[in-house]
């Protein structure tokens, strides 16, 4: 039995691509592999709000990496007009492999969104919850220091942003 993970893509990206200071890229192939290697992850599922058909260069990496690719359904004439919010449906697919009883050890989640708070406490009180990782610390809702550290990190600490993150063309270590 391995880990499955569950990630926020939204959160991810606003976490560490959209900052006013020091964005930076993950690495989505390396990120698999950190995934797996740290947290015994066999299945990481990554979550987008709707389909645009100008991103498909990053479905195509975001597959290739590893990761599972759902997206929200919308209802087409609202696309463009909505938050691409998929906090239920990370919810319900963890809720349902637990009603399902799939042969999972633990849950590991990608976000920093508060929503999760509920589901964090249950699956700690199930035992199926192995951490919570915040894209940025900074930006972590607060709800989560009541659980205590043993159950989160940071993915832009030094040490684990150096593993993940993406390296430009023509940069050491490229």
């Amino acid at each position: 039995m391995k880990n499955l993970a569950f990630i926020d893509g939204q959160n991810l990206y606003m976490g560490t691509a959209k900052l006013e200071v020091n964005p930076w890229r993950i690495d989505l192939a390396r990120f698999r592999v950190y995934l797996e290697k740290k947290y015994e992850v066999s299945n990481a599922y990554y979550f987008l709000g709707f389909v645009q058909e100008a991103n498909q260069e990053l479905y195509e990496e975001i597959q290739k990496a590893g990761f599972v690719l759902i997206f929200r359904e919308h209802n087409p004439a609202m696309i463009g007009k909505k938050k691409g919010n998929v906090d239920s449906d990370i919810i319900f697919h963890i809720m349902k492999k637990m009603y399902k009883k799939e042969d999972f050890k633990k849950i590991v989640l990608v976000s920093g969104d508060g929503d999760f708070k509920l589901l964090v406490d249950f699956l700690i009180e199930e035992n199926k919850f192995e951490k919570i990782l915040f894209p940025n610390k900074k930006f972590a809702s607060s709800l989560y220091k009541k659980i205590g550290a043993t159950y989160f990190d940071a993915i832009d600490i030094f040490d684990v942003r150096a593993k993940i993150e993406k390296k430009e063309k023509g940069s050491l270590g490229n």
